[in-house]
């Protein structure tokens, strides 16, 4: 049975460290009629007197995903930090259920407590949950004058986190330890991210950053300077990434197949251009794969997957893209399987810089259309006392739509 007379059985109720003192008057009646109660230890400390059964919720979280369904046909309360559709507990649980089969009253999120102690409009703040994420995803959002606002999982993750910052370059940086905000032992101190940290970060904590230093930020058009990638040559070069990345037209949450992926530059560039999208890089090498997913933790988007094996071979059990980047194994054997395993409305991009490779896209732009490219660039160089243009090995693209 889902429900009590047509009342949804669960409330989602947002709880904060302050427990029933910053409860509204529905959220309170909900806590008090309740037949269970669920929530992690340290919110459960905070509890009331209560005529209900008081359940601590598992460490890891998902153990305590089928105890709270068996209790479907009482009444149930679920203890979430804060706002639970916020980097919360709610937007895994909703995944469970039916929209008809709970309810959330939401407490005033971390974020929200953060800004309003320091005066700082949140809707000019970025806001990261890294609690349960690698540290590594603030590394996009380094930027001098930007304030980040960062829920970490304890005080160590300060301290990693403070470290993370100051190695790229930003050590400048002013950053607010904020603990236990909203409760009794409500703590806020301020120091810069390269001195030592106290040694008595109590949890939870939230830190707000102020970043300033003259760290490389990471530019927010397509061409990121070659030097933040570590490669062995294999890489799609600046200029012809920017265009190489025009061209596939990032949308959000849409998912790329990077096949050849070398350095990875091409993918992570495309996960950059939105947190919410997806990529797959496919490389025959296997220290060419190891450094692509080096290189996509080092740049924050660590959610790159990267599948080693020889293509079209490797793509198979792969969920299929909305666009694809060929910048390596280009074959006719490869360009035949995709327009035979791709969906219609797949945009493709290949590049080609031998004879060879040439001649095949020539031929296929004569066989499936869309446009042939063909890009040369030079640079100018020292000739003697003098300077003239050094080229570089032309490239041609082909551009088209499955």
């Amino acid at each position: 049975m889902a429900e009590v007379n047509n009342v949804p059985w669960l409330t989602l109720l947002g709880w904060g460290e302050g427990g029933t003192q910053g409860l509204t008057a529905a959220s309170r009646a909900a806590l008090e009629s309740a037949q269970v109660v669920f929530g992690a230890r340290r919110h459960l400390r905070l509890l009331p007197p209560l005529n209900a059964e008081v359940i601590e919720w598992p460490v890891p979280f998902a153990d305590g995903i089928p105890q709270l369904l068996n209790q479907r046909g009482r009444r149930v309360v679920m203890l979430v930090s804060n706002d639970p559709f916020w980097f919360g507990a709610g937007t895994t649980l909703a995944q469970h259920l039916s929209a008809s089969e709970w309810l959330a009253m939401p407490a005033p999120s971390t974020f929200s407590l953060a800004a309003s102690r320091l005066g700082w409009p949140v809707e000019h703040c970025t806001c990261l949950g890294l609690h349960a994420k690698p540290l590594t995803r603030i590394r996009p959002y380094l930027h001098a004058g930007r304030r980040l606002l960062v829920l970490v999982r304890e005080g160590e993750a300060v301290a990693e986190l403070a470290a993370l910052v100051t190695s790229v370059g930003f050590g400048d940086t002013q950053l607010t330890l904020l603990e236990s905000l909203g409760g009794d032992n409500e703590r806020i101190r301020h120091c810069r991210v390269d001195t030592v940290l106290p040694d008595d970060i109590a949890h939870p904590v939230a830190v707000a950053l102020e970043v300033a230093g003259k760290g490389p930020a990471l530019p927010l058009t397509p061409g990121l300077p070659d030097h933040f990638f570590d490669h062995d040559g294999q890489i799609t070069k600046q200029t012809i990434r920017a265009i190489t990345l025009a061209a596939l037209a990032p949308m959000p949450g849409e998912q790329l197949w990077d096949i050849g992926t070398g350095s990875g530059s091409v993918a992570i560039e495309w996960l950059l251009a939105h947190p919410d999208n997806q990529a797959v890089g496919f490389e025959q090498n296997a220290e060419r794969a190891a450094r692509a997913r080096s290189n996509a933790k080092s740049l924050g988007v660590d959610w790159l997957e990267v599948q080693e094996g020889h293509a079209p071979e490797v793509l198979n059990d792969t969920p299929l893209p909305d666009a694809v980047f060929i910048g390596g194994g280009l074959s006719q054997a490869l360009l035949d399987d995709l327009w035979q395993r791709l969906p219609k409305g797949v945009r493709i991009v290949a590049n080609a810089v031998t004879l060879e490779s040439e001649a095949l896209l020539a031929h296929w732009h004569q066989q499936a259309g869309g446009e042939l490219l063909r890009l040369e660039l030079a640079n100018a160089a020292p000739i003697g006392t003098r300077r003239g243009w050094k080229a570089s090995y032309p490239i041609v693209q082909w551009r088209g739509v499955r």
